[in-house]
């Protein structure tokens, strides 16, 4: 038995200004969340692609061809809700970022982590205020304390639209720097992404690639960039 889906009960789907934001309008009726609030998002930008995404549903509606809408439901039902709680969890990345714990050996993959990973860190460093240090293993070291408060006021000031694309960007490249980088789009998102990857591409050169841990990265990668795209839009 297939699973039950709503049908599209819609004709005309359009957007509209409203004070603090903008709406989506189905046959006139404004959308609402899955909780019933009211979807209001902050850009144009934002709100034109989520109509986009009602437009394209046929017969039945599925919500895995809506990411867009999926993920600023999120923001208001979820983040709207427990933004300190979110931000807090994202901040401490900070403690613990990707970019810090480097490996002692082989000297090739000593060298590709200082390629790729020193310059955003030395980015960080001049645009957040925040020089992070690295450490050699895996073993935690805590970061100055001075430094991650600057970082958790700049995560805590995000709204929360932004910060459920930032949740993303972080949990899934492990990295607070990398957010920042993908969400003040210093660095292509391809580009990010690929470099938040370097552990598992140097372990796929050596011994080749998995085929259940490919697949599960291209799924992550969709996820991130999707992040990247959705942050894009809110500050379009």
């Amino acid at each position: 038995m297939s699973e039950w889906a709503p049908k599209r009960f819609w004709k005309t789907t359009e957007t509209t200004q409203v004070e603090g934001g903008f709406g989506i309008l189905l046959d006139g009726r404004p959308v609402r969340t899955p909780a019933k609030a009211a979807l209001y998002v902050p850009s144009a930008a934002l709100a034109s692609k989520i109509a986009i995404e009602f437009d394209a549903q046929e017969d039945r509606i599925d919500p895995t061809t809506m990411p867009f809408t999926r993920t600023a439901n999120a923001a208001v039902d979820k983040v709207m809700l427990q933004h300190a709680e979110v931000a807090d969890m994202l901040a401490d990345y900070g403690d613990s970022d990707l970019l810090c714990y480097r490996a002692d050996a082989p000297e090739e993959l000593v060298e590709r982590q200082n390629a790729q990973w020193d310059p955003l860190l030395d980015w960080a460093a001049d645009a957040l205020d925040a020089r992070l240090e690295t450490r050699t293993g895996v073993i935690h070291a805590a970061q100055d304390q001075a430094i991650l408060s600057r970082l958790r006021e700049r995560v805590h000031a995000l709204s929360a639209f932004e910060l459920a694309a930032f949740h993303d960007l972080v949990s899934i490249s492990g990295s607070l720097v990398i957010g920042f980088a993908a969400k003040m789009q210093h660095r292509n998102p391809e580009e990010l992404w690929t470099i938040s990857r370097l552990d598992e591409i140097w372990q796929e050169d050596q011994w080749g690639e998995d085929e259940e841990a490919a697949e599960m990265a291209l799924v992550k990668k969709d996820a991130f960039l999707h992040a990247a795209d959705f942050m894009r839009l809110i500050e379009s």
